[in-house]
């Protein structure tokens, strides 16, 4: 094994550690900085120099998915006039692995001023900005995986790993769901999976096709073709869904009626009971019915068994829900 495969090993092991470590470091200003950013009537402003900064990006992107609201704001630029986007409203989350980053105290006579809640995240709890905190979270390292022991590398993991924890912390506090998720991802897969509902999809109106019961089979068989579903509805005399004629039925019925199959009446060769699902449920829903039976369609009746549309597993995965 080459000495560059070996040293990647002490690396990961190192952080790996290094992560390990903050479990100890947990104490009760978790649970007190859990409680400003919950309580935040504003937004959780996020700040930090360089690796922190980055690190610090990436918390506030994590606590917005959640619905935090949450922005980054530069230090070095805040000194210069960008303050005046912090209100009494907001809480300050500031990161730096030294806790006597200059630009960030800097901040502090403004902060204090305004009573502006200080959440620090520092690998010093002697300095300056973790002693102006509010709540202080320790995110000491033993020492960093570079060899010189320098370069923010297990330190910045740390950063990010508590990032992580307070925004997972957040997410059981107040009950956050998959389908609040979806709701700030809409365009994402999850979202797509948990927002889009049967009856978005469904094929309704002139395109359903209706085949009442004694329709004689050459006439069924010109709906069905005619709508481009695979499938027609059989219905009784008071509209209900008595059955279903699908490709796979037409085959059979040829297979076992030869030419005397398309004298048959529709539904002597229905498949009866078809599946069916309810216009409000999801569509992810609907494909995981015709996975599990291996269909392509489903009818959808309204409460008194009546067709109002019928939902095509094409246009499921046209919509990119798998």
């Amino acid at each position: 094994m080459s000495s560059l495969i070996e040293e990647a090993k002490r690396v990961l092991k190192l952080e790996a550690q290094a992560l390990i470590s903050l479990i100890d470091k947990l104490d009760s200003a978790f649970d007190l900085a859990i409680g400003m950013l919950d309580d935040c009537k504003g937004r959780v402003i996020v700040t930090g120099m360089g690796k922190s900064g980055l690190i610090g990006k990436k918390i506030a992107s994590t606590l917005s998915s959640i619905g935090v609201p949450s922005t980054f704001l530069h230090p070095a630029e805040a000194i210069h006039g960008d303050l005046g986007m912090v209100t009494r409203s907001d809480v300050v989350l500031a990161i730096s692995n030294s806790g006597e980053t200059e630009e960030l105290i800097s901040l502090i006579p403004h902060l204090k001023r305004f009573n502006v809640p200080l959440l620090v995240m520092s690998g010093n709890p002697a300095s300056t900005l973790s002693k102006s905190a509010d709540a202080y979270i320790d995110i000491s390292v033993s020492e960093e995986a570079c060899p010189f022991n320098t370069v923010p590398t297990a330190s910045s993991t740390a950063a990010l790993a508590m990032g992580d924890a307070l925004a997972v912390a957040l997410i059981k506090k107040r009950g956050f769901k998959e389908e609040d998720f979806a709701l700030i991802h809409p365009g994402g897969t999850l979202g797509k999976k948990l927002l889009i509902k049967v009856k978005d999809l469904m094929h309704t109106g002139e395109g359903l096709p209706l085949i009442p019961e004694g329709t004689p089979m050459m006439k069924a068989l010109v709906e069905i073709s005619s709508k481009r579903l695979g499938i027609g509805v059989i219905t009784d005399s008071a509209g209900r869904v008595r059955g279903v004629l699908t490709d796979g039925d037409l085959r059979r019925g040829i297979e076992k009626w030869g030419k005397d199959f398309f004298d048959l009446k529709a539904e002597e060769a229905m498949s009866p009971n078809p599946k069916s699902v309810p216009a409000e449920e999801l569509a992810a829903k609907a494909l995981s019915i015709m996975e599990a039976h291996s269909i392509t369609a489903l009818v959808v009746p309204d409460a008194d068994g009546r067709p109002v549309g019928i939902i095509h597993i094409h246009e499921i995965l046209k919509k990119g829900i798998a």
